[in-house]
């Protein structure tokens, strides 16, 4: 299997962006999950959205994603909304913040067909991680499951414990479980694991380049293009 990993903005690639909507809420119905605020798709007009792609180079189908949301005062955080209504300090907790200074990585989904291959959600944190520093962010925000929590440390995330029950709320429903993480030195990563600290880095420096992973279905040929596009009204 190949598999291009890119980055589009949303508004720019309507397209895309429909199959990775499509793919998300196929993920969350298979988990019983029908309301949930990193699904609702008003996020495709915001023309500061960024689709990280997992597509298959064979038939462009799209087997994961995630996204890259700036904060502005027109644009809501995903996290932002689900939280206020169990804790409104996140307001507050937010107000120190001007336009585009502060993102949150949400709608993370991958098939199992990937997965299968041994590219699981921990290449997509790391991927989202990576191209931070392109978009000049002060704070990096998410929500993480029991499942991905380790994960999500691994890279340098850190529990928000002044939110809700020392970081945690119950979301998107009764009896699931969310915590509210941040990273705080985008371009250092000083929590992360040293391991997982010099992928992404690796990840930075090269950001166009092939590579070959192998998993229990076999091998699988990942072509990175890591470079996040300009806007087209700002394009030459």
């Amino acid at each position: 299997m190949k598999v291009r990993v890119r980055i589009v903005r949303a508004i720019d690639d309507v397209d895309a962006t429909e199959k990775y909507i499509f793919g998300h809420h196929k993920v969350l119905e298979s988990y019983g999950i029908t309301k949930v605020t990193s699904a609702d798709r008003s996020w495709a007009l915001n023309p500061h959205v960024y689709l990280i792609l997992f597509e298959s180079m064979d038939d462009q189908r799209i087997l994961g994603g995630g996204r890259i949301q700036l904060r502005t005062s027109n644009f809501p955080l995903p996290f932002e909304l689900a939280i206020k209504e169990i804790d409104p300090k996140i307001e507050t907790y937010l107000e120190e913040f001007d336009d585009l200074e502060v993102a949150e990585y949400c709608g993370l989904w991958n098939s199992r067909e990937v997965a299968g291959y041994g590219i699981g959600s921990i290449y997509l944190v790391r991927v989202g991680i990576a191209i931070l520093p392109q978009l000049n962010l002060k704070k990096l925000f998410g929500l993480s499951s029991p499942v991905t929590l380790s994960i999500s440390k691994s890279v340098g995330y850190e529990v928000i414990s002044v939110l809700g029950d020392k970081g945690s709320f119950y979301y998107p429903k009764e009896g699931l479980i969310a915590t509210a993480l941040e990273i705080n030195d985008i371009e250092e990563l000083s929590k992360a694991q040293e391991a997982e600290r010099n992928y992404i880095f690796e990840l930075r420096n090269k950001i166009n380049f092939n590579t070959v992973e192998s998993g229990p279905k076999g091998k699988m040929e990942l072509q990175f293009e890591l470079q996040i596009p300009k806007p087209e009204n700002e394009k030459q």
